[in-house]
């Protein structure tokens, strides 16, 4: 850029604060990270209990930490084969393993390969097979299909299935790529660390970093190629992940502007012609080739602008030529198959404008809002990190995140309580030893830990309570080693353990212990906790509480989190002794063909009792309190719930038809057998089938007749 208008200058602190208050800053893009490592560390440990090697990544905006709210980028899932042995020579070759020997002929595309099939006991190609996933060449070679996946995902996913690139999915927020993983670099990618040697990014010690990531074969042949059904192509994600997480904030903000009117500005005709697309990782590309030609001295706060010029300068140049090299692989040109050339010259003509107008299109942006932050934003703002926005972004991630740890304790217990009943505390010793020894193993890492410990905790959680409702049942003493198994499992969350253990000491008849306990439930049960259910049903009123959500901006680390969220409190038909007998009824909630009208969710909870933590609490206390003769207390916990069921808060409940039946248990309770009907009546009609107020509203209706 030979001349820079002079209010660039003022313009790129605006914007640079504008971006900070949607959610590109150090906070928000820590937590990104941080949530979406995490989630590759659950995986990791799911695939290794369900006896699977494999391994799991996150790509692309939503773990890089370059997107907004506006933006609405998907996530990319990319899991490895780590039993598949791929060769790039026969020296590679592994007795015993699934081994694939990458082939390349002359006519093979750049960046790509075939895989051909060799035999586990000799190092010899495959002759024969009548599987499907293959195809024989004219040579008698064994190639495998990069469709074999798309297939299955089909089958799988039925209507829902769609397929972008090598990726499967069933929807627009979420992408799976089946690969396998090279351990070696390949020559294309072992030239690009001599091409880096000059610039000063990316550093010496990210180039180190890089010489130790594996690349990875996704299943995508090359647009039009004759063997394009058989091609897979080599990728270095794992080495852009790396350099995505070297920048500092201001070429990520000036990724998130060129995200942003790539969405607006260059789609507008592309799109609509030949099929082209102009992707992100187009923009990408374009900020990795800035970035290594220019000066450190560009990348500041106050030459933002002048950033996203350069990058768009970089544009240009790649669509005068027609060529959009990628960065890392050397003679591949990533327009090829996505924008042809009229595409090339209309989006020219696009950016051009823009240079030549300074840049006004950013006062039209409409992701975020961030046109009209930037002509609003007044001179003194307060510290981002408070926002609302970013309160925002931090609360949704900090949910998420044990949203998925939820989903894998469920699908955990589901397995061991529907097996025979005698078999469910062994199996809970398994699966809990099994987690015990992962903590040894030297490639677990912190993010490994993080989901061991809340999974361990959770089963522990169960056991006692397993093993408490067997002593109950049968009117034994309770072990010596319940206590400590209860203690290891309260910090799971703020309330569903310690619910757990005061239901077992109501049950049990030791009322004060479980006031006591309540009692502490009550105190932690503030308005920064967070109830979080994994059943997948969506509250009518799904708003994050904001003190919960301002919380997670400073207190992200799993302790301090779980003292803020809530999670429904689950009883599987092996812990109902340990549950107020009222609720056995929602174990056995199915009447008719009720559980033919279940989704897949409610099939894997629907034979538990499970219920919203706060309604749960107001109605043991309600228990407790009756039968302690503590009136003004007992009367205080059904206020609480008369709250509940009157007003909007029944709105944000996972569970209202159990909250209703509850309510309706206590005006029982109270005499009021009118009120109690209504509430069984009222709560038909908020979830008519799988409703144990079927069975109460029956058992009153004839009560009152034969009263009559």
């Amino acid at each position: 850029m030979s001349l820079v208008p002079a209010f660039f200058h003022h313009l790129s602190e605006v914007l640079y604060q504008v971006l900070e208050c949607v959610g590109v800053n150090p906070w928000v893009v820590e937590r990104r990270r941080h949530t979406f490592l995490n989630s590759e560390a659950a995986w990791d440990v799911v695939f290794h209990q369900a006896g699977h090697d494999m391994t799991t990544f996150h790509f692309g905006s939503q773990s890089e930490g370059t997107t907004t709210p506006g933006l609405q980028s998907d996530t990319d899932t990319l899991f490895t084969h780590n039993k598949v042995n791929i060769m790039y020579s026969w020296a590679d070759w592994k007795q015993g393993k699934l081994n694939y020997l990458m082939v390349r002929e002359d006519d093979t595309p750049p960046q790509h390969y075939l895989l051909q099939w060799i035999r586990p006991d000799i190092p010899e190609p495959v002759t024969h097979t009548h599987h499907p996933a293959f195809v024989t060449d004219s040579q008698g070679r064994m190639f495998l299909s990069n469709m074999a996946n798309t297939r299955r995902a089909a089958e799988v996913m039925g209507d829902q299935h769609m397929r972008h690139g090598p990726s499967n999915s069933w929807s627009e927020d979420f992408d799976y790529v089946n690969a396998f993983h090279c351990n070696t670099l390949h020559p294309e990618i072992m030239s690009w660390f001599t091409r880096m040697q000059h610039g000063f990014w990316p550093s010496r010690e990210t180039l180190q970093a890089a010489r130790m990531c594996p690349c990875f074969l996704v299943p995508d042949g090359y647009n039009g190629s004759p063997t394009e059904q058989i091609e897979w192509r080599i990728t270095p994600n794992l080495i852009e992940r790396l350099l995505m997480f070297s920048l500092s904030m201001v070429p990520i903000k000036c990724l998130v502007v060129l995200k942003m009117l790539k969405k607006q500005e260059f789609v507008k005709y592309i799109q609509c012609v030949n099929n082209c697309k102009f992707t992100t990782f187009h923009l990408k590309t374009a900020l990795f080739f800035t970035l290594h030609r220019t000066q450190a001295t560009l990348w500041t706060k106050c030459r933002l602008i002048e950033c996203i010029v350069s990058c768009l300068q970089t544009i240009l140049e790649f669509l005068d030529l027609g060529e959009c090299p990628h960065f890392i692989v050397e003679g591949v040109n990533l327009f090829n198959g996505k924008l042809c050339r009229e595409c090339q010259l209309h989006m020219k003509k696009v950016i051009q404008g823009m240079i030549q107008d300074d840049m006004h299109v950013l006062f039209h942006l409409q992701s975020d809002d961030l046109g009209q932050r930037l002509m609003t934003l007044p001179h003194e703002v307060r510290p981002y990190p408070s926002d609302d926005v970013n309160a925002g972004i931090c609360g949704k991630l900090a949910r998420d995140m044990f949203l998925q740890f939820l989903r894998d304790v469920r699908v955990v217990c589901s397995r061991l309580c529907h097996s025979e009943e005698a078999d469910v505390y062994t199996s809970l010793n398994n699966e809990i030893n099994m987690m015990e020894s992962l903590t040894m193993n030297p490639r677990t890492t912190q993010y490994h830990m993080n989901y061991i410990k809340f999974i361990m905790k959770s089963l522990m959680s169960v056991k006692a309570s397993v093993t408490s409702s067997s002593c109950i049942q049968y009117d034994q003493p309770l072990p010596r080693d319940i206590w400590q198994l209860y203690g290891e499992s309260l910090s799971t969350d703020a309330a569903s353990s310690k619910l757990k253990l005061a239901s077992m000491h109501f049950c049990q008849g030791d009322l004060r212990r479980a006031a006591s306990v309540l009692n502490e439930v009550e105190f932690d049960l503030d308005d920064s906790v967070q109830p979080v259910c994994v059943c997948g049903r969506i509250p009518y009123n799904d708003t994050l509480s904001k003190a919960f959500c301002e919380y997670t901006v400073q207190n992200y680390s799993h302790d301090k989190l779980t003292k803020k969220l809530a999670f429904c409190v689950r009883f599987p038909r092996d812990e109902k002794f340990c549950a107020p007998r009222f609720l056995w009824c929602e174990m056995y909630r199915a009447v008719g063909d009720d559980v033919d009208h279940r989704t897949d969710n409610e099939r894997t909870w629907m034979d538990w009792a499970e219920v919203d933590a706060k309604p749960f609490l107001l109605y043991l206390q309600y228990l407790t309190y009756h039968r302690l003769g503590v009136r003004h207390r007992q009367l205080e916990a059904l206020y609480g719930l008369v709250d509940i069921v009157t007003s909007d808060k029944l709105d944000q409940m996972y569970h209202p038809e159990t909250v209703l039946n509850l309510y309706g248990h206590c005006c029982e309770l109270e005499g009021d057998v009118l009120r109690a009907l209504h509430c069984y009546n009222t709560s038909l009609r908020n979830k008519p089938r799988n409703n144990a107020a079927n069975f109460h509203n029956q058992r009153l209706e004839l009560m009152l007749n034969n009263y009559n």
